[in-house]
């Protein structure tokens, strides 16, 4: 089990992070839209739709990453107070009754959208330039599938903390910019007064 986890936290980690480049070229794209538009006077006709396209590529393929690390929202007015295995336990029923059905629904309408979109080389109404959009549907099976390979994980972290008593977390690999502030601080403070 605990190697599948590190697993599903590895490939989640690998997606999320490669499609978080999307940041990037999102500023650029946006950037040199700006600078035609108000510059030389002569907008582009694809730029706003290319620019949702990026956007909803990076919150789909973020998900699983997401989910890996705990980000998603949840009651955590309620929930920060159970113990543990209780956590767990409504948590891996949670999975099972809306989790799991939702992601599958999830992937078996996208494969059916993305198909139709793909047989007809589909691109976006609402764009002036004809931006082809059948690519970006086959997104949301891509992301369907890292969702519930990561489910999976995340329903055999609950069986560990159930009879653990402790969650097994996924390796840290970002740090809050406001936590590695106050890192600094206050090891620069224990530094200077040892």
């Amino acid at each position: 089990m605990v190697a599948f986890i590190r697993f599903a936290d590895s490939l989640s980690a690998a997606f999320g992070k490669a499609f978080a480049w999307l940041i990037i070229l999102m500023t650029f794209g946006t950037s040199y839209e700006v600078f035609v538009r108000y510059v030389l006077g002569n907008p582009t006709a694809w730029a706003l739709d290319v620019s949702f396209i990026m956007y909803g590529t990076l919150f789909m393929m973020g998900g699983a990453y997401t989910l890996s690390r705990g980000g998603h929202v949840r009651g955590d007015f309620l929930y920060r107070l159970w113990k543990p295995r209780t956590q767990a336990t409504v948590d891996l029923v949670l999975y099972v009754f809306f989790f799991f059905p939702g992601v599958t629904a999830l992937i078996f309408a996208g494969w059916k959208y993305a198909a139709r979109s793909w047989q007809y080389g589909e691109v976006s109404v609402n764009s002036p330039a004809g931006i082809p959009i059948f690519q970006f549907k086959t997104v949301i099976v891509a992301a369907g599938i890292l969702l519930f390979i990561q489910g999976i994980a995340e329903m055999f972290r609950c069986v560990q903390c159930i009879r653990t008593g402790t969650w097994l977390r996924a390796d840290e690999d970002v740090e809050e910019t406001e936590d590695a502030i106050l890192n600094k601080a206050t090891k620069a403070e224990s530094d200077a007064h040892p």
